[in-house]
């Protein structure tokens, strides 16, 4: 069964077709939209501010999102993969958006929509992502424009196969109850 459990009194709340791994982590002020996914050893720490899911978000395996207690809300907007092993602290990320595997996004940075942050890249504190761009490096830079293909080939598609990889689950999980 996933950790859920309630912060000061606040508890998360679920969208509809939500898929929760049996041992993610998810506490207190926590919203997910509809079509959300948490993978395993996934965790979501509403603890010390909240933490907005927009629809058809899938944060993926060994993720972290968390935030900083009264300064930072962590939001995150419809359409956004958050690859494996990424943190999410405190932040902003817009709609359509991939967060690399191993990804690291930092307090009052903001992630404009239709980008990406390449696998192991550090987007500093305050960093401003520009829309239809990838970052990648460390401290992370611009290294180049996205394409159409690309916001279609990549960041799209992740998205909806994640959605249909909960599907694989939410069955297994309903047959075995």
């Amino acid at each position: 069964m996933p950790v859920i459990l309630p912060v000061e009194g606040v508890s998360p709340q679920f969208g509809e077709n939500c898929f929760i791994a049996p041992n993610a982590t998810i506490v207190g002020d926590v919203i997910t939209g509809n079509d959300c996914s948490i993978w395993f050893n996934a965790v979501v720490r509403g603890d010390v501010n909240s933490i907005r899911l927009g629809n058809k978000v899938n944060v993926q395996d060994g993720a972290i999102l968390h935030a900083t207690y009264q300064k930072t809300k962590t939001i995150v907007g419809n359409s956004v993969s958050i690859g494996h092993n990424a943190i999410v602290h405190g932040c902003t990320l817009h709609d359509n958006v991939l967060i690399g595997m191993g990804a690291i996004v930092m307090d009052n940075a903001v992630v404009h929509s239709n980008s990406i942050v390449a696998a192991g890249a550090v987007v500093l504190e305050g960093t401003i992502v520009e829309a239809g761009t990838i970052y990648a490096g460390v401290p992370a830079k611009k290294v180049k424009d996205i394409s159409e293909e690309l916001i279609h080939g990549e960041i799209d598609r992740i998205a909806n196969n994640y959605l249909k990889y909960s599907g694989w689950f939410k069955d297994v999980l309903t047959k075995n109850q």
